[in-house]
């Protein structure tokens, strides 16, 4: 399963990081979402993300081992940023996409914390029953 959410965030932040860096002024318009200027600080977000999504290559490949970037990227991340993205539509007029992200970086938040809970839920039991098959072997020998 934390697989999975790892594929997903990746898709997601690669494909906002591309369409942002590539496709900026048709992704403005899509969104409604207002010219950035200077521009580098737009260049900046779309390299960010893209560097984000790249990161999830390694809980892809091996989701025990990075764990800890799920933990970073998606549940503290994402969770940043969809209450920027309510912060900024209810406190600073933003437009109504920023809803849209939010409910995308919250649902993929919540997805990736209860994946890792799960895994971590597992990774406890499986070291009680290591244990406790230790210790059974440890009095019969």
């Amino acid at each position: 399963m934390l697989r999975a959410v790892a594929a997903i965030s990746l898709l997601y932040d690669l494909t906002a990081g591309i369409l942002l860096l590539f496709f900026r002024s048709e992704f403005q318009h899509i969104f409604g979402l207002p010219v950035v200027q200077p521009a580098i600080y737009a260049d900046l977000n779309a390299i960010f993300l893209i560097a984000i999504g790249v990161g999830y290559v390694m809980p892809l490949r091996d989701p025990a081992r990075h764990r800890g970037y799920m933990w970073i990227a998606g549940v503290l991340l994402k969770t940043g940023g969809a209450v920027a993205f309510v912060i900024e539509y209810s406190y600073r007029a933003g437009p109504a996409a920023m809803l849209l992200f939010a409910l995308s970086d919250g649902a993929l938040a919540v997805a990736s914390l209860i994946t890792l809970l799960r895994a971590s839920r597992r990774l406890a039991d499986a070291a009680i029953d290591s244990g406790t098959t230790n210790r059974s072997e440890s009095r019969q020998g």
